[in-house]
């Protein structure tokens, strides 16, 4: 039965105005336990409401920026945003060489939560000072706080609430950690086809790799590393809604894209495999992008050479 994670559930949002709407308890534990999760209904079941039964907005703000916080103490473990500029840093050269362009860029990252990310980003300076860095995220609080520890750590980036692909200013680069899997059916293909319709260059989202192997790790992982019952659970049922290769390959494969994958199933260890990206560039890119990465353009195929790897 397909799962859900809390995190999903106990916020919204109207999509046109932005402004946060009432979610109900009840209502929450209703849809966890029509997909089975006893576990799940029981954990949102001890979180506060007001006396209608709506879930205290500001108990569930402490909650998402606790579990947010213990997210980027994972990715800082897990060398994160080294793994992104491995990607990032040859796609900009290769951008650069192609556009003949000198700046300056804009790299957008969606669903940014508290920014991690670009405040490591930014800290690094990894990508070069010609990069504008922008972090951008449904979530008004976790907006909010990501804009406060980049100020308190005097950081050139900046952090919008919104929809990224409708910021007035153009991505050059769009980027995500562990958003990809939040999107399913025909919400993953407009996810790709919104970023092919923008004047954006190219894109890398990073995702959890769907291996039989996943749920097991992330259940260990997440056991030994997050404290909080909602990230363990969640943390869990990401790896088993990660889509796979071929799924990702489809749904990125868009008119004016060319969408690649990196380190794809079967090419790599499964039990060191956590995160692998799925890229999209413009076509006339590629070539530049696979000189800019050298011997390791070899670990980037195409859908063409993942469907013959499969057979």
């Amino acid at each position: 039965m397909h799962q859900l994670e809390i995190s999903d559930l106990i916020t919204a949002v109207d999509p046109h105005s932005g402004h946060r709407l009432p979610v109900r308890r009840a209502e929450v534990i209703r849809q966890l336990r029509e997909s089975g999760d006893e576990h799940a209904a029981r954990i949102v079941a001890g979180l506060p409401t007001d006396q209608d039964g709506v879930l205290d907005p500001h108990a569930v703000d402490r909650l998402l920026v606790s579990v947010h916080t213990e997210l980027q103490r994972l990715n800082e473990e897990l060398r994160t945003g080294e793994r992104l500029v491995h990607l990032l840093g040859p796609l900009f050269t290769a951008i650069r060489s192609a556009t003949g362009q000198p700046g300056p860029y804009r790299l957008v990252d969606v669903g940014c939560g508290l920014g991690y990310l670009v405040r490591w980003l930014a800290t690094t300076n990894a990508l070069g000072s010609d990069v504008e860095l922008v972090g951008v995220d449904l979530d008004a609080t976790l907006v909010g706080e990501a804009d406060r520890l980049a100020r308190e750590e005097g950081l050139d980036c900046r952090f919008v609430r919104g929809n990224a692909f409708g910021l007035p200013e153009a991505a050059t680069v769009y980027v995500s950690t562990g958003v990809l899997h939040h999107f399913r059916g025909p919400a993953l293909d407009e996810f790709f086809q919104a970023q092919a319709a923008s004047a954006a260059h190219a894109f890398c989202h990073f995702d959890i790799a769907a291996t039989r192997l996943a749920p097991l790790g992330a259940w260990i992982f997440h056991r030994a590393r997050m404290r909080n019952p909602l990230g363990r659970h969640d943390g869990v049922v990401s790896a088993r809604r990660a889509h796979s290769d071929e799924t990702l390959l489809r749904a990125a494969e868009v008119p004016g894209i060319r969408a690649l994958l990196y380190e794809p199933r079967g090419a790599v260890n499964p039990f060191c495999t956590t995160l692998r990206p799925v890229i999209g560039v413009r076509p006339h890119l590629e070539a530049p992008l696979r000189r800019a990465l050298g011997r390791d353009a070899r670990r980037m195929v195409g859908p063409e050479h993942l469907a013959e790897a499969t057979r």
